[in-house]
């Protein structure tokens, strides 16, 4: 049986078994990737010699994970069209044969389910009835005293979606001022000792371990639930729901490089994501290029290769994926928020009108329909802070952190705020925090230098770091250098603030640029270079401010002046000449 065979074969099952357990999520996921996996071509000689060289040196880790636009081909699924790209020659060609290259693969045995329960499956499908019609106390009431697995684990998540449930009314009833609420899920202590008591007699199975780990999670057991999470996923891979759960857990590289991971196709689906999370750009690009090579009819690789890119800042590749994602499946919510949810379209048209209360008003709503909805708190904290709304705005960033600590755009914003309270401490904690998630960000670079640059602090030599940083971090504004120019010439440091003014001077040349930076730039290099005996340069710069009108003029005709008395072996030199 070839890979994608073995792929579809574990899918369908996989399927069947999320289903049937309640977990539509995980089911649905499984589902897509099924019919996502590459139609078998026919063989041919070929193909087979192009399967033969399919080795692990071949998996093309090496080829531009930035250009996964490829030649378009004509695939057919349920009879329509459906495009994808791919890179002609590239490495997705070469793994059409295997899963992932560099990889060994071991097989993972399907469980068996409790069969009939011992004539508890009518039971069974009873509860599981009253669990789709979101009646979860029934359903659990319904499985009390049955100790098959299946039976225990639906009871379980039964009570635990009921406890969900119920602190959702809790939250909707008592909340406050932009949603804070203490609202705790009831029955998580007596769950986490249930399932505790399971997992030492080893009585738990996998899906068992899964909701076992969400619950430590909730519970603040961040290790114990990772180790639960790694256990769960490695006897049964196909719940990408338990490894969305560790990828929650993930915080660092140091956490992902100590997981002990069993090798399945499913794990690359994982560290896709996982380097996604920690902004592993390339990693993440390369591995889901090869995934392509077997699911290369994925909406779901697609729209986190288009996420990857957003994050990059290649916004017009992004675009291209979203859109045709969107003509494709017109439907899909997942990864298309911005699309798909109508309220925060709304809300961005009046920020950009500058009608920011009601763009607020706007945002409100869409977090009535998904409290976990990120960029709709973070936007709203920006609403926030044009209507110089101070405490709103860092309730909305503090919202948003909470919901993913990686997400440095609400760091900044906190910055932002607290910068404009006056307090830069606080703004400097918040701005290196965003820094830290996003270190290529020249954005984030000026703001901290210029908290430093404020007059509570003045820290010069550290606004000069920063601005360092901001210089080789791709600065399109080119702020960095004029401030790096212009900080030194404060500290008397001439020759630094030389060698700044001119590089910021020939990007001003460059992009056919000019104001007063410009002037500022010529004034300094025109008396830097007098001062220090370099007349021929001094010369160069004060002609060129004789072509302004304004008060700079006369300082270049007083430098000339300055400069022939200076230098004796001057010719004549009329200086009016130059204003004729």
């Amino acid at each position: 049986m070839n890979s994608k065979e073995t792929c579809r074969n574990e899918l369908r099952a996989a399927v069947r078994h999320l289903s049937d357990r309640c977990l539509y999520s995980a089911a649905k996921w499984a589902a897509e990737l099924l019919v996502s996996v590459d139609p078998d071509a026919p063989p041919s000689s070929a193909a087979s010699s192009v399967a033969s060289r399919a080795t692990p040196s071949s998996s093309g880790a090496g080829a531009s994970s930035r250009s996964l636009h490829l030649h378009r081909q004509q695939y057919h699924r349920d009879g329509s069209s459906f495009r994808r790209r791919f890179r002609s020659g590239g490495a997705a060609a070469d793994v059409t044969s295997t899963p992932l290259g560099g990889v060994s693969y071991v097989s993972t045995p399907i469980p068996d389910d409790d069969g009939g329960f011992e004539g508890g499956g009518d039971s069974y499908l009873l509860a599981k009835s009253y669990f789709d019609c979101r009646e979860y106390r029934r359903a659990a009431h319904v499985l009390r005293g049955q100790a098959g697995r299946k039976a225990v684990f639906l009871r379980c998540y039964a009570l635990y979606m009921a406890g969900e449930k119920r602190k959702e009314e809790e939250m909707i009833e008592l909340e406050g001022p932009m949603g804070k609420c203490n609202a705790v899920n009831s029955e998580l202590v007596s769950l986490e000792r249930e399932l505790s008591t399971l997992r030492r007699s080893g009585a738990i199975d996998s899906f068992g371990l899964y909701l076992y780990g969400l619950i430590l999670r909730d519970r603040g057991s961040e290790s114990l639930a990772i180790s639960v999470l790694v256990d769960s996923v490695n006897s049964y891979p196909w719940n990408w729901s338990a490894w969305s759960e560790l990828l929650s857990l993930c915080t660092t590289s140091d956490i992902l490089n100590n997981l002990n991971l069993k090798n399945h196709w499913m794990k690359d689906f994982f560290l896709a994501s996982a380097y996604q999370e920690l902004k592993m750009h390339d990693e993440a690009l390369k591995r889901y290029e090869i995934l392509m090579g077997v699911f290369r009819l994925s909406d779901y690789i697609q729209a986190q290769i288009a996420t990857v890119q957003y994050s990059m800042r290649e916004l017009d590749e992004a675009e291209v994926i979203f859109e045709e994602l969107l003509r494709t499946d017109p439907y899909r919510v997942d990864s298309m928020d911005i699309y798909s949810n109508s309220c925060c379209i709304i809300a961005n048209y009046y920020s950009l009108k500058g009608l920011h209360e009601k763009s607020v008003l706007y945002f409100t709503r869409a977090l009535k329909l998904n409290r976990k909805y990120l960029s709709a708190w973070t936007l709203m904290g920006h609403e926030y802070v044009e209507m110089k709304n101070t405490p709103a705005a860092i309730d909305a960033y503090r919202r948003a952190v909470d919901i993913n600590p990686r997400d440095y755009r609400a760091w900044y914003g906190l910055g932002q705020t607290y910068e404009m309270m006056g307090m830069p401490f606080y703004a400097l904690y918040y701005f290196k925090k965003s820094s830290c998630l996003q270190p290529n960000d020249a954005r984030l670079w000026i703001a901290m230098a210029q908290c430093y640059e404020s007059a509570p602090l003045q820290m010069l030599e550290e606004a000069i770091k920063c601005y360092m940083r901001a210089a080789n971090s791709n600065d399109r504004e080119g702020i960095a250098l004029h401030q790096l120019a212009k900080l030194h010439s404060i500290l008397g440091h001439s020759e630094q603030a030389a060698f700044y003014y001119k590089k910021d001077l020939e990007r001003m040349e460059a992009e056919d640029r000019k104001g007063p930076n410009m002037i500022e730039a010529l004034l300094f290099l025109a008396d830097h270079y007098k001062s220090v005996g370099r007349f021929d340069e001094a010369e160069v710069y004060c002609t060129r401010l004789l072509d302004y009108t304004g008060p700079e003029k006369e300082t270049a005709k007083t430098i000339l002046r300055g400069l022939k008395i200076a230098h004796s072996g001057f010719p004549p030199m009329e200086i009016d000449h130059f204003s004729a």
